[in-house]
């Protein structure tokens, strides 16, 4: 009996030590994944060159959004990482913080290639410059900028240089740039929720091209982005990191509202213009209250 005991310890013991083997290489597959799918978010979305970081990513293949999306939050972070480094090192500075917050904003579009302020731009136009649907993606393709569009992205530039100003002054140099890089890492997610959420207002337009998430990778970025939050969750009062997070998700639900109103769905101009759009909410609603 104490032999056959003893061999089904041993049994029970390889069998729990394999599990954990199992788990561990699941979780450590997973990682690799999740930095692939972060670097080439990174790729599309700034202009910071990044090779390959691991065996799973390839920078040579299209990007998949419908699973690399969920790594969007994560993304955001390291493409504003500059833009905030910048922004915390002036702050320690005598410059002004308007100075401070405008030296932000340039080096974040330099980042970006102003890709999200364009999309923002070319929904202005699409939405108000024409009465059809057609009309208004087709003004959307077009790169010129016009009345709307230029009006807008100028009003929205002015007012995140106002907002981090004020960021800036309230919270102190460290602090402020760590509520920018959580207000990133949002604004990102709620893109990826509002890509799911709505229809593709064109087949072949880039919001289509390279996938669109589906639930469980919304749910993914979810998890992704709630570690990103801490820092507003711990800095703000209770107020006004709820007031962030409405304003930030009512922004972006309207715009996506908007645009299947307008066009028909999404478009990738309407996705950079609910990033811009829901980083903006985000600011005011921490700064609205105490």
């Amino acid at each position: 009996m104490s032999s056959e005991t003893d061999q089904t310890s041993d049994s029970e013991t390889k069998t729990s030590s394999n599990k954990t083997l199992d788990q561990m290489g699941s979780l450590a597959e997973t990682l690799t994944l999740l930095v692939a799918d972060t670097a080439a978010c990174i790729r599309f979305f700034s202009r910071i060159p990044i090779s390959s970081v691991n065996r799973a990513d390839d920078p040579a293949t299209a990007p998949n959004f419908s699973r690399i999306a969920r790594a969007a939050p994560l993304a955001g972070v390291f493409i504003a990482l500059p833009a905030a480094g910048l922004g915390m090192l002036l702050g320690f500075t005598e410059l002004p913080v308007l100075a401070v917050a405008c030296l932000t904003v340039a080096l974040l579009a330099a980042t970006t290639g102003a890709l999200h302020e364009d999309g923002l731009s070319d929904l202005a136009d699409g939405f108000f410059g024409a009465s059809t649907q057609d009309r208004r993606l087709e003004i959307m393709k077009d790169s010129r900028i016009g009345a709307f569009g230029s009006l807008t992205l100028s009003l929205a530039v002015l007012l995140r240089v106002a907002l981090l100003a004020a960021l800036w002054q309230r919270f102190g140099s460290a602090d402020a740039a760590l509520l920018f890089l959580s207000g990133e890492a949002l604004s990102r997610t709620l893109v990826v929720w509002q890509w799911n959420l709505r229809p593709l207002a064109r087949p072949e337009g880039l919001a289509a091209r390279f996938g669109k998430p589906g639930s469980a990778t919304v749910q993914q970025a979810l998890l992704v982005s709630i570690p990103l939050l801490l820092p507003p969750a711990l800095l703000l009062s209770l107020p006004a990191f709820s007031l962030a997070l409405l304003i930030a998700a009512g922004t972006a639900y309207a715009v996506g509202r908007l645009a299947v109103k307008k066009v028909g769905g999404v478009t990738g101009d309407v996705l950079g213009a609910i990033q811009q759009l829901s980083g903006l909410g985000f600011l005011l609603g921490m700064l609205m209250v105490p």
